[in-house]
């Protein structure tokens, strides 16, 4: 069975290295294996980042530092047979370079998919501190050249074909730009046609826009990224509508990929990252349980995937607790409605 779950030359999970040699993996469990197994080729189920030292006992075999996991974590979490995705939350706050982008690319399997979010560089009309407090309006904001240079070229040239979703997630606007939608619509798809395709670098790729504002959830939204040949990336995160809400944006863009960020659990409200981390201590155990986000969720990739489109499903910590076990339920729940 793990023929084929791994490509040819990827060391056995139980073969262990030398204490000193890196971060090695906490060897998995049958049921890990036999759900991986079962879920469709077309799903890639993965994580918000991967240098949570509360993984140890799930993801590492024993406790490394938050240093260590960031810089050599990433091969070994690639090797939990639940982990096909990760999300690249730092290029939000500083672009990353081909170089950065290739090194992450090198330390994962060939059918591993990467999330990455672009720079607040351009997604996000306010320049903010490191309190994430506005300072002032952000001139780059959607600025298409940017956009490229900062952001998809260097992803393309150092992830490439491992590229499932470059994510434009658009931070709260103002209330002097929310009041006028159609200005920033229009930005965005001037942004968005300037696009170069993905498909001959990253054939799997999707590019997608994540939003704050439920102001956007219209049909002029969808068409846009419909014309554009983007999608809409399905955010939980109560600052948003729940996710059946959200549905008529899916439908609108069906048929095609399913991108989605599972943010944060409902419970803590639209500014609750504090809070939870706070709940959620070490990240290492399920505390806020969440079985209707599970059921809507599974049915949303289970149909995406029986139509043969691909699923990017990036899971935080902060949705339940402990993002790894979250995956698990999932990839649960899927295998049993199928």
């Amino acid at each position: 069975m793990q023929d084929t779950l791994f490509p040819e030359g990827t060391p056995p999970l139980l073969t262990r290295k030398p204490r000193g040699m890196g971060v090695q993996p906490h060897p998995p469990d049958e049921e890990q294996i036999r759900l991986a197994a079962a879920l469709p080729p077309q799903v890639h189920l993965g994580g918000s980042t991967w240098s949570y030292p509360g993984w140890a006992g799930h993801v590492w075999d024993r406790p490394y530092s938050e240093q260590m996991l960031s810089k050599r974590g990433l091969s070994a979490y690639s090797q939990q047979p639940l982990l096909r995705a990760v999300s690249i939350d730092r290029s939000f706050y500083r672009p990353l370079t081909a170089a950065q982008y290739q090194n992450y690319a090198a330390q994962v399997p060939a059918d591993f998919r990467f999330t990455v979010k672009a720079p607040s560089l351009v997604s996000d009309a306010l320049v903010r501190d490191e309190d994430g407090r506005s300072r002032r309006a952000n001139e780059a904001f959607l600025n298409p050249e940017l956009a490229v240079q900062e952001f998809i070229a260097p992803a393309l040239e150092g992830l490439g074909a491992k590229i499932g979703a470059l994510v434009f997630q658009l931070s709260p606007l103002p209330d002097a730009l929310r009041d006028r939608m159609p200005e920033v619509l229009g930005r965005l798809e001037a942004m968005l046609q300037a696009l170069p395709s993905l498909r001959d670098r990253a054939p799997d790729g999707i590019v997608a826009v994540e939003v704050r504002d439920p102001e956007f959830l219209t049909p002029d939204f969808a068409a846009l990224l419909r014309a554009a040949g983007a999608t809409y990336c399905l955010g939980l995160h109560p600052k948003l509508p729940p996710l059946e809400a959200q549905l008529p944006m899916l439908r609108a863009l069906w048929p095609g990929p399913l991108v989605c960020r599972w943010n944060l659990h409902r419970m803590h409200g639209p500014y609750g990252y504090e809070d939870a981390e706070k709940r959620y201590g070490e990240f290492d155990r399920i505390v806020d349980p969440d079985p209707d986000t599970h059921r809507q969720l599974a049915r949303v990739i289970r149909g995406t995937a029986a139509a043969g489109h691909k699923c990017f499903v990036t899971i935080s910590n902060h949705a339940e607790g402990c993002a790894p076990l979250t995956i698990r339920t999932l990839a649960r729940t899927l295998v049993d409605q199928g």
